[in-house]
């Protein structure tokens, strides 16, 4: 593995500026004196106290419409500010023990980029992929123009970019669609920027594919775990747990390779409170979430049960982007228990660091009914997922455990050290062994 150590204590707060703080969509958008970025700021107190250690910005950078046609990786998008803005934001997450990481688009620019309106203009293509008839695009986008990877001007271009904005403080970089650039690129690229900052995270959004083989070939410190999240969300609506079982084995296999990013939402899918069926299994998600192998990130207001469908549609992220104001205002009660939750299974992590690697097994399973443990080395934590009508009862002893003290629980007893255990319907028990 080649992650930074600190990275073992990450717990990232993920936001998507341009949506945050009302940039985009905006009619008229707002301008640099605005100085939106700020707002940011006045949230990182919140993430402080959610029990984050990171926050992980979406697009930043100059662009026409979300952020993901860039025009220009080396400033600051004008509908959020400027230069001094962005520094006190880096300032004050730092200030807070709060690291930074930065998306950064390398697959594909927008139509506004100053070479591609250059190859337009005087037919010179080679920044770019060209079929010689047309300029090839991002998954049929026709504003986002795809980069020629094999290209050295591109590379250093990357590399470049990369090392600007970790000189100016970042922490490291998530690589948006790297699953459509070829492994080489990030081969070439990822060294070059690690000689001078041998402490940055690199992590890839990668979808489908054999994740560990993209790690080995292109030098990624890691990758977006979707097939998880997918089984998380899945399992838990279809009543299917051996769904879930199978994808933490694959989990298992990816933790001898590297540490996935694992997240239960994104500013990419729907949020978890919209897309589970019984909003009582969010608590399942989430205790998924913070107890098995991962650097965890959580989607800004999915701390407090925020609701947002994407739909495939223009416009069709914006209900899963919007404005925030001020933190947990509106927020229903059980948003409020959501976000206690958050706190807590992020205080329960923080004290078992080892979680970060840790590997599961399978003690007791049906298609509604789950136990797992969380183990590295010596250290383990016993976790009962129970989504029945029915409650689920089992001996710690099946399991190999004399007894064991309940570390957190829905309807948990009030004993803290048991040796039978018995879960209420659709609920949870965390058991740390005696």
């Amino acid at each position: 593995m080649t992650e930074p150590g600190w990275v073992e204590h990450a717990i990232w707060w993920q936001v998507y500026p341009l949506g945050f703080v009302g940039a985009y969509p905006a009619d008229p958008p707002p301008g640099p004196d605005e100085h939106r970025l700020r707002r940011i700021v006045e949230w990182l107190d919140h993430a402080v106290e959610l029990g984050a250690s990171g926050i992980a910005l979406c697009p930043i950078f100059e662009s026409r419409t979300h952020g993901y046609d860039t025009t220009d990786h080396y400033r600051i998008d004008r509908r959020l500010g400027d230069d001094a803005d962005f520094d006190q934001l880096v300032a004050e997450a730092h200030r807070r023990g709060l690291r930074v990481l930065l998306d950064g688009v390398f697959n594909h620019v927008g139509t506004d980029f100053p070479r591609y309106r250059q190859a337009v203009a005087d037919g010179d293509t080679d920044w770019f992929r060209y079929n010689g008839e047309q300029f090839e695009t991002f998954e049929g986008h026709g504003e986002l123009v795809a980069l020629n990877h094999d290209n050295p001007e591109v590379v250093d271009y990357t590399v470049d970019v990369m090392k600007h904005w970790l000189r100016r403080g970042v922490d490291g970089w998530r690589l948006d669609a790297a699953y459509a650039v070829p492994d080489r690129f990030w081969a070439r690229v990822l060294p070059a920027v690690r000689a001078e900052f041998s402490d940055a995270y690199f992590v890839a959004e990668v979808i489908h594919g054999d994740y560990s083989a993209r790690v080995r070939n292109s030098g990624f410190d890691s990758v977006t775990q979707y097939e998880l999240w997918k089984a998380i969300w899945s399992s838990l609506n279809d009543g299917n747990l051996y769904e879930l079982d199978w994808a933490l084995q694959r989990h298992n296999d990816f933790l001898d390779v590297f540490v996935p990013m694992t997240f239960v939402g994104n500013h990419d899918v729907t949020r978890i409170a919209s897309k589970l069926v019984n909003n009582r299994h969010i608590e399942h998600a989430l205790v998924l979430l913070f107890t098995i192998g991962g650097t965890p990130s959580v989607y800004a207001g999915d701390e407090a049960g925020y609701r947002g469908v994407k739909e495939e549609r223009f416009g069709g992220d914006d209900a899963v982007r919007p404005e925030f104001t001020t933190p947990l205002m509106g927020v229903d009660a059980q948003g409020h228990d959501i976000f206690r939750l958050h706190q807590y299974l992020i205080g329960l992590r923080r004290r078992h660091p080892w979680l970060h690697t840790a590997r599961t097994s399978a003690a007791k399973l049906s298609n509604t009914q789950y136990v797992y443990t969380s183990q590295a080395g010596s250290d383990r934590l016993i976790v009962a997922l129970n989504i029945d009508e029915a409650p689920m009862s089992f001996s710690l002893g099946e399991i190999g455990v004399e007894n064991g003290r309940v570390a957190a629980g829905s309807g948990a007893p009030p004993q803290d050290v048991i040796s039978q255990a018995r879960i209420e319907p659709h609920g949870w028990l965390i058991i740390a062994p005696e």
